[in-house]
């Protein structure tokens, strides 16, 4: 594979495996596991572990079908090619194009906000001056070079690791309640737990994504055809090793109503654990905020510069700098709209609208490999059964059905 994607001026190839896998595996971390464990507890009760692993096996199916698809077009703005070379409608790419950098843009906007709220701990400065910031230096960071940006993003990661390990290492003399806390648990054997965990599934499943953000920079990828399915299958079950050691240690140190009850539920399990306060935690949140808007803001511009140089936006998106081999205007529109969105809306709901959007558009993937598949695979590809695109439609409308019905 050469240095460089097509065509001169174009992006360099400066990823490899480790750097891609600890980009995606910190963009599927983020700042959501620092509160989501007690919502889900609240549904599931001592079985958030299960509803862990549930959740896992849904994203799964969608995780094989990128997988095999980043092979097949190891190319920027990704999923908009997927649907394309799947559906051939040029303004149904457009839109899933749109909507993914959107999507991006908005979480983008959502973790400044929150990053400006963990700040004012340490600096009574106005919100507004940490986000503009944050975000000035973050797409500097963007646009000066992606192995660059994705090497800060992979030291956030470890920082964000470090701080799930912290807590799995303060919570295990707890694990040894577990049998009692079983003991107690209503059976799995009875209907009752499975629509707990179910519900619990249904909302970790979240925290699963953001491994379908990573086939946007294919083209920086070295040999991307072998590492970007090997990394985000490796990001994917990384994840759930995580989630569910995290999962098992909350439960056994707090129960599922306290859980439930706190902002910071990991926090809780870090105080009540070694009875200091959490302030280690709390700047590792603050790592994990940065982290994941550094990463869509990275995301979002790679969408709109590959759907410029396929001639679905226009051209001046596509272009290059010949020093840094990044999308300069690019990166520079993600990060003022992201700035734009982060001072003017509270964007309260932006997580249940930007999981439903992602939904739909899983579906929409799952269904164009099955299209795509009626065409002989390149050779040196790895196909999976036809029964993962399934899987990942019909779990993916099951999820959007289920998020419907509890509006």
């Amino acid at each position: 594979m050469t240095e460089r994607a097509s065509g001169n001026g174009g992006l360099r190839r400066r990823l490899g495996f480790w750097l891609l896998a600890f980009y995606g595996l910190g963009n599927i971390l983020g700042a959501g596991i620092y509160v989501l464990v007690g919502q889900v507890a609240a549904q599931a009760g001592y079985y958030a572990p299960l509803s862990f692993l549930v959740a896992a096996v849904v994203a799964g199916f969608t995780a094989l079908t990128y997988a095999e698809l980043s092979a097949r077009f190891p190319v920027a703005a990704g999923v908009a090619v997927y649907v394309h070379e799947g559906f051939g409608i040029r303004w149904l790419s457009l839109v899933v194009g749109i909507v993914i950098a959107l999507a991006g843009m908005l979480s983008a906007a959502t973790l400044a906000r929150g990053f400006a709220g963990y700040a004012e701990v340490f600096l009574p400065w106005p919100p507004a001056l940490f986000i503009l910031l944050l975000l000035a230096a973050l797409t500097a960071l963007a646009i000066h070079g992606i192995a660059e940006s994705v090497k800060v993003a992979a030291l956030f990661t470890l920082a964000e690791l470090a701080g799930l390990l912290l807590i799995i290492g303060v919570g295990l003399p707890r694990l040894e309640n577990l049998p009692a806390l079983a003991a107690a648990a209503p059976p799995l054997t009875t209907a009752a737990p499975w629509v707990g965990i179910l519900l619990g599934a249904f909302l970790a499943f979240y925290a699963f994504l953001g491994f379908e953000d990573m086939v946007n920079v294919a083209e920086e990828v070295k040999n991307p055809r072998r590492n970007m399915p090997r990394a985000i299958l490796f990001a994917i079950g990384a994840a759930l090793l995580l989630y569910g050691c995290v999962a098992l240690v909350a439960v056994a140190t707090l129960s599922p109503a306290a859980l439930a009850a706190s902002d910071a539920p990991l926090a809780e399990v870090y105080r009540h654990a070694t009875g200091s306060e959490p302030v280690v935690i709390t700047v590792i949140a603050m790592f994990a905020v940065v982290n994941g808007a550094l990463i869509q803001i990275i995301m979002a511009s790679r969408v709109f510069y590959g759907m410029a140089r396929r001639g679905w936006l226009p051209a001046w998106l596509a272009r290059v700098s010949p020093r840094t081999h990044t999308p300069v205007v690019a990166t520079l529109l993600a990060g003022g709209v992201v700035t734009a969105l982060a001072l003017g809306f509270p964007l309260v709901r932006l997580a249940e609208g930007t999981s439903f959007l992602i939904l739909a558009i899983f579906m929409l993937v799952n269904a164009a490999l099955l299209r795509i598949r009626r065409r002989p695979a390149p050779a040196g590809i790895r196909t999976y059964p036809a029964w993962v695109p399934v899987g990942g439609l019909v779990g993916s409308a099951l999820l959007l059905l289920g998020q419907l019905s509890l509006r």
